[in-house]
């Protein structure tokens, strides 16, 4: 199994791809290509060119959320690649969204996907290939994550618009050979809930890393009970990227072993 960064906020020194606030990784298990989200541009098309990476192979998509720095990069993919492909996300992330009155959401309303799209949209947890299970709408435990409502989101009746929390949020857990490796988008449900519930969905105990955004901006109190909830949790290898400021990356680097992520960070596992 691979893991590629398309798409992160960060690029590294001598290495010229293209970054944007917004995530895209490639994940490849067996004869499954997985795009995990798409970023919020084209960006991620210029990056995989520019790796040598044919995205004309891409058999899935798996949205983490519907936010558009994750969805933006559908009409790009569609307008280029015309293979079949399944589409992986919860239920309510195809739900137009709003963050300070600007819509914020996926380019697509469910009825408007692409011919050659065939969407599984389940709050469940669900394999997308042998290796790489979409772990669904993840429960709220630890109260220091709980309270993570971010703009607004159209109500199911689609008449009226209501706060959101962003239940749609969602994850991977990629199963190696000496545990789970666990992959986020932006953790909107607590990186602290979605390890946990990566362990319990997979019934692996041991956490062979955790890479994605991880939403935490400030230092302080929420973010000490998330590193040390963490490490009770198993975690001792981060991979923060995404929307994780400086000041926590610094704090996770003080507190366990923690890599750089950057556009064209490759993962590879046997």
């Amino acid at each position: 199994m691979k893991l590629t960064v398309l798409v992160d906020n960060h690029t590294y020194i001598d290495r010229y791809f293209l970054g944007e606030p917004a995530v895209c990784y490639l994940i490849e298990d067996g004869d499954r290509v997985i795009l995990l989200d798409t970023g919020y541009s084209d960006v991620f098309l210029e990056n995989a060119e520019r790796m040598g990476i044919d995205l004309g192979r891409v058999t899935d998509i798996v949205l983490s959320h519907g936010h558009n720095d994750h969805t933006g990069g559908l009409p790009a993919f569609f307008a280029r690649f015309s293979q079949q492909v399944r589409l992986y996300a919860h239920s309510g992330a195809l739900l137009p969204k709003r963050v300070g009155g600007e819509m914020a959401g996926s380019p697509y309303a469910l009825d408007q996907l692409p011919e050659q799209v065939q969407p599984r949209l389940f709050t469940k947890p669900g394999a997308v290939s042998e290796h790489v299970m979409f772990l669904g709408e993840i429960p709220r435990v630890y109260p220091f994550e709980q309270d993570r409502s971010i703009g607004e989101s159209s109500a199911a009746c689609g008449c009226c618009w209501e706060a959101d929390a962003l239940i749609d949020d969602s994850s991977l857990a990629l199963t190696l050979s000496d545990g789970v490796f666990v992959v986020t988008g932006c953790a909107h449900a607590g990186v602290c809930n979605t390890v946990l519930y990566a362990k319990q969905v997979t019934g692996q105990a041991h956490i062979c890393g955790v890479l994605g955004g991880f939403h935490l901006f400030e230092t302080g109190d929420a973010l000490d009970q998330t590193i040390r909830t963490l490490g009770e949790l198993g975690v001792k290898l981060a991979y923060p990227a995404h929307c994780t400021s400086l000041a926590v990356k610094s704090a996770f680097v003080r507190a366990m072993e923690t890599v750089e992520v950057g556009v064209g960070l490759t993962l590879e596992w046997t």
